[in-house]
């Protein structure tokens, strides 16, 4: 959804081009995740049911890039939808949110390196603190663009909620504190690694599931400006 700024908004940039830019980016990385799969090699030589054989041997042995794989797809989709849901309020752009767009982005074309990274070497925990330290920057950004966008009514509506502002910061920061808590465990013993994999597979659930902050910031995308302006402290919780 794009929209043109206007004087009764307080003038600045449209965004389109700026939510253009954001879906490209999004598209290629997340395209480009699916590189990180590789068709294992047949050998010449073998028979029937040997290559048969190898072939299942080489596709369990491919078992955790394709995890890694799917939950990095994930993950890219849940910030995309975030990203996506912050326009429902922010009505227009100005330099510095291009630039904060920019850092998201930045942080967004990292992750099909760190996903790859992990899917080489998923038992190694500086593997998992790449991956992790992808993830943590990719939300932070993403908090920052609500908090100045937000802040002062910067960048939004004037009758924009103060509880949906508070409530949405902390729902991005939760992403951020888990995967920290995902590093950590990296280093936990023996089991460790396993436990930060499995703390990565859940994080993406708890946004998969809307809360009422997602189901407000939707209602929103289907409503004028006009409407909400005329509809100031709607949002009652997450």
């Amino acid at each position: 959804m794009s929209r043109s700024a206007s004087p009764a908004m307080g003038g600045g940039m449209s965004t389109a081009r700026l939510e253009a830019l954001v879906d490209g980016v999004f598209a290629v990385a997340m395209t480009l995740l699916v590189l990180t799969l590789a068709v294992p090699h047949e050998p010449a030589g073998l028979s029937a049911a040997a290559l048969s054989r190898h072939l299942l041997h080489d596709l369990l042995a491919l078992r955790f890039t394709l995890l890694t794989y799917a939950i990095s797809f994930v993950i890219a989709g849940v910030y995309w939808v975030g990203h996506h849901n912050q326009f429902a309020v922010i009505r227009r752009a100005d330099r510095i949110l291009l630039w904060i767009t920019i850092l998201f982005l930045l942080g967004v074309t990292c992750i099909p390196f760190s996903t790859a990274l992990l899917g080489t070497y998923p038992r190694q925990p500086v593997a998992l603190v790449i991956y992790g330290g992808n993830l943590i920057v990719i939300g932070l950004v993403l908090y920052l663009q609500w908090w100045y966008a937000t802040g002062g009514n910067r960048l939004t509506e004037r009758e924009i909620d103060p509880l949906l502002v508070r409530r949405a910061a902390r729902r991005i920061l939760i992403g951020p504190v888990l995967y920290l808590l995902a590093i950590v465990l990296a280093f936990a013993g023996p089991a460790g690694p396993a436990l930060s994999v499995a703390l990565y597979v859940l994080v993406p659930v708890l946004y998969i599931v809307p809360g009422r902050v997602d189901r407000h910031l939707s209602a929103v995308h289907r409503e004028p400006p006009e409407a909400a302006r005329a509809q100031p402290g709607t949002a009652t919780g997450e």
